[in-house]
């Protein structure tokens, strides 16, 4: 057959795009399983070096206790039962009986021994669930240990509510990693530190959740397959799930438009195109309510130098570091023009980073702070803090220095693209001049975690949930989230002169005071006091918190997305109905 001309091609695609957006689109069930998108490839096959979302990891691991996502009560996992025991600060757990790893192996006490002593506890592995387990002032870690092969006992150094709760961390599988993390390298650094990298071998990854991993194609696909020992065995339904790797969300509900995804994430600039399709193109859109995540932009306030360089220009660490600085920039973003231009209505303006389904949440109603869009008192605070504008209307500070910073976000996020362009417009009606990058995720993510070299970023943080101290990563000044003013994590070079800010500190004391408070009542004005100084310091500046939109095919059955679990809290509870046919 001879080679088609390219024009020839345009049109065909031409033409399958006007079918795709004006006709019923024809979508049978794959066999057995379900496909969605996601932008970025996995950074990491290893639980506890992950610091992005999404990850693997929730589909390959289980912990002792899971959050109901429909009511968020917890509920048995590998533990089929607990008890508390107040008097002496302990909470034993029973295991259920015959458990088993992914590779057939016993799954007993000493992976739940070896999980929280020797991965989380460890010092040297730089994992955030060590940081919501922190305990007190001193970060002080519970006691663990196991009486035979299926009981666990957690005991406590003082009084920790969120405990419980936290131990729905993934167990690891320590026939599979304890050597990685008693051997060392020849740099002297821990083995475990570089083992599961995603070069290796998805098959080699043992864990105890719903599936395993079977392939990964690097910026095509990662497969999953059912999990045979899984602990809720004959779960999950499905045999297959898959992760179509694809450059941004504008590829995403191409593919979904045109019957290649079974479930996608609908923002909200795409809502009204697709809202109009869910008959023809036999799919349902779920509105779960408000997010529980987050979306902000934060500046580097960090002092601190590496190798006697500082990790931000001290003219502009001085600007990031006052204030009425932050807050002049809070007030002249304009929200209600994002939640309308950007959101198509679908949002609202975010004050928090305590999720607004949390009882600890802190309302403007009850006294939050808040910035409405004011730009004439931004300038006003900007000219109180001694910057001064020229005839052209151009901020300069005090020693004559044009304010000028770089913004960075992900690369293929239209939502998050969309919202840097406009902040670039709303600071610079007020006089700054604010250069956009769009990074690679993994780029992104080196810059805010291992280099600290960045100005501003624009970013969101993933479900908020109702437990305040998930968030202690985020909050404590030791915290591997505490991304506005970074400690280097253990792997990386030493910083000399970072500072911590008394408000600062005391938001990081008022996290290790509600942790110990077990009253729910006593913990709340804990909480309350939290938000509003980081309100009125704004190491965070936020944004908007948008409607938590998913589409599933009609064939997918047993679909109840929500807010507190997301898309897929129970994936391993639903269907694909093979007896679908696009005629129904």
């Amino acid at each position: 057959m001879g080679r088609r001309p390219w024009w020839l091609l345009v049109l065909l695609v031409w033409c399958c795009t006007l079918i795709v957006g004006s006709c019923r689109v024809s979508v049978a069930p794959r066999a057995n399983q379900l496909v969605s998108a996601v932008t970025a490839d996995p950074k990491t096959f290893n639980y506890a070096l992950s610091q992005e979302s999404p990850n693997v990891f929730g589909y390959l691991y289980s912990g002792l206790v899971q959050e109901n996502g429909l009511t968020g009560e917890l509920e048995p996992a590998l533990a089929e039962s607990w008890q508390v025991k107040p008097e002496t600060l302990e909470i034993v757990f029973q295991l259920r009986p015959n458990l088993k790893w992914s590779d057939g192996e016993p799954l007993t006490s000493e992976d739940v021994v070896f999980t929280y002593n020797e991965v989380y506890f460890n010092p040297e592995i730089p994992t955030s669930s060590r940081d919501i387990l922190r305990i007190g002032p001193q970060g002080l870690l519970p006691t663990v240990t196991a009486q035979g092969d299926r009981q666990v006992t957690f005991k406590l150094p003082e009084p920790f509510a969120p405990l419980l709760r936290n131990t729905g961390l993934p167990i690891l599988p320590a026939h599979k990693l304890r050597s990685a993390v008693q051997e060392r390298d020849r740099n002297g650094r821990l083995k475990f530190l570089s083992l599961w990298g995603t070069d290796t071998d998805p098959r080699e990854i043992v864990g105890n959740g719903p599936f395993v991993m079977d392939r990964y194609i690097n910026n095509q696909r990662l497969i999953f397959r059912r999990n045979p020992y899984y602990w809720r065995s004959p779960l999950p339904h499905i045999e297959r799930y898959i992760w179509q790797i694809v450059e941004s969300t504008d590829t995403a509900m191409l593919q979904f438009r045109s019957g290649g995804l079974d479930v996608f994430a609908v923002t909200a600039d795409m809502f009204s195109l697709l809202k109009r399709e869910e008959t023809p193109g036999q799919f349902r859109i779920y509105n779960s309510g408000p997010s529980t995540g987050t979306v902000y932009i934060a500046f580097n306030l960090n002092r601190g130098k590496r190798n006697g360089k500082p990790l931000v220009d001290p003219v502009k660490s001085d600007w990031f570091n006052e204030v009425r600085f932050r807050q002049a920039v809070a007030y002249a973003l304009d929200r209600q023009r994002m939640i309308n231009t950007i959101y198509q209505g679908l949002g609202e303006p975010q004050h928090s980073t305590i999720a607004t389904q949390s009882p600890f949440y802190f309302s403007p109603e009850a006294g939050l702070p808040t910035y409405t869009y004011q730009p004439e008192k931004a300038k006003e605070l900007l000219q109180a803090a001694g910057f001064r504008y020229n005839a052209q209307g151009q901020l300069f500070d005090a020693k004559g220095n044009r304010v000028r910073f770089s913004l960075i976000t992900n690369a293929g996020n239209k939502i998050r693209e969309a919202l840097a362009t406009q902040i670039q417009q709303d600071l610079g009606a007020i006089g700054m001049q604010v250069d956009l990058q769009f990074l690679a995720f993994g780029t992104l993510v080196d810059r805010l975690s291992n280099s600290l070299e960045w100005e501003c970023h624009l970013l969101g943080f993933t479900g908020g949930g109702s437990e305040p101290n998930g968030s202690a990563n985020i909050w404590r000044v030791d915290g591997l989230l505490h991304s506005f003013n970074q400690q280097p994590s253990p792997n990386q070079p030493p910083l000399t002169g970072r500072v911590i800010a008394d408000w600062e500190q005391r938001i990081s004391d008022l996290y290790i005071q509600g942790a110990q408070e077990l009253d729910e009542e006593r913990r709340k004005p804990i909480y309350a006091e939290a938000q509003r100084l980081a309100q009125e310091y704004l190491p965070f500046i936020y944004l908007i918190n948008p409607l938590s939109l998913t589409a599933f095919r009609n064939h997918v059955i047993g679909a109840n997305p929500t807010a507190l679990g997301g898309a897929l809290w129970n994936l391993d509870e639903l269907r694909v109905d093979a007896a679908f046919s696009a005629d129904n």
